[in-house]
C-alpha cells in the first residue's frame, strides 16, 4: 500500500485493488472505504504515520458494498468509537443480511471482470454494522467547519452514495467514476444498472470540486469539475 497525500487534509490510501482515503482535521479522523479484507494492519500503520492512532477515527463512510471498499470494515469499525455510515439501500447487504445484485456487464467487460475476479482473495467478508443510514442530502460533521453531503449515485449498486466535502472542494465518487491507466476518467464499470450509473456520473459532474476520489484509478486534484464534464457519459 501506498500513501498518497492529496491536499494538506488528505491523504489516499494506494491498495493493489481499491483505494481508501483519510481525511484528518480537527473534528478526528474520517475514513473513506477499506478496500479488501485484511487490509486493517496498513491502515492502522497509515493513521500511526499521520500522527495519530487508530482510537482517534470517528467515522467511517462506506460508497457501497462492495467487498473492495467494505471488506475489512468489520475490523475497523471495532477500534473505538467508531460511526459507521452508508446509504439505507446498501446497509442491509453491508449487514450481511441480503445479497447485492449482480453487475451487467458489456461485452468487454465480460473478460476484465474475470481477470479482476481471478486476483481477489474472496476471503470471506465480516458482516459490518452500519450506525447510520444515509440518505440523499444527508450531512456529516466533520469537524473544523467541514461537512460531508451524501450523494445519492446508484447504478454501480442500488445504495451506491458519494461524499462532498463542499467546503473543501472535494468529492469521493465510489466507483460510480473511474479513471483509466492511460489516465482518461471514465464511467466505472460493472455496474448492476448501466444507464442509472451514467446519470450518477452526469449528476456529480455538476458539483462544484477542485479534486475528484475514485474508488480506482488516479484522483483528479485540480479542476475536477471540468475533467468529470468532459468525460460525462451524454
Amino acid at each position: 500500500m501506498e500513501i498518497v497525500r492529496l491536499e494538506p487534509r488528505l491523504v489516499m490510501l494506494a491498495f493493489p485493488v481499491g483505494q481508501a482515503y483519510l481525511w484528518h482535521g480537527p473534528g478526528g479522523l474520517t475514513l473513506i472505504d477499506t478496500s479488501l479484507p485484511g487490509s486493517g494492519p496498513q491502515i492502522a500503520g497509515a493513521i500511526e504515520e499521520l500522527g495519530y492512532r487508530r482510537r482517534d477515527l470517528r467515522r467511517l463512510l462506506l460508497t457501497h458494498h462492495h467487498e473492495d471498499h467494505v471488506g475489512s470494515a468489520a475490523e475497523v469499525a471495532a477500534w473505538g468509537d467508531v460511526e459507521v455510515v452508508a446509504h439505507h439501500l446498501d446497509a442491509p447487504v453491508i449487514r450481511g443480511e441480503a445479497d447485492g445484485p449482480p453487475p451487467v456487464l458489456s461485452g468487454w467487460e465480460r473478460e476484465l471482470f474475470d481477470q479482476v475476479q481471478a486476483g481477489m482473495t474472496h476471503d470471506e467478508v465480516a458482516p459490518v454494522r452500519v450506525d447510520r443510514e444515509a440518505g440523499d442530502g444527508d450531512e456529516i460533521d466533520l469537524g473544523g467547519g467541514v461537512r460531508a453531503v451524501c450523494v445519492a449515485v446508484p447504478g454501480h449498486t442500488p445504495g451506491s452514495v458519494a461524499y462532498h466535502l463542499p467546503e473543501a472542494r472535494v468529492l469521493f465518487t465510489g466507483d460510480t467514476i473511474a479513471r483509466g491507466p492511460d489516465g482518461n476518467v471514465m464511467l466505472g464499470v460493472f455496474n448492476a444498472d448501466p444507464d442509472l450509473a451514467a446519470a450518477s456520473f452526469r449528476r456529480q459532474a455538476g458539483l462544484d470540486v477542485d479534486i475528484a476520489c475514485f474508488g480506482h484509478g488516479a484522483p483528479v486534484t485540480e479542476r475536477a469539475t471540468a475533467a468529470l464534464r468532459a468525460a460525462q457519459p451524454r
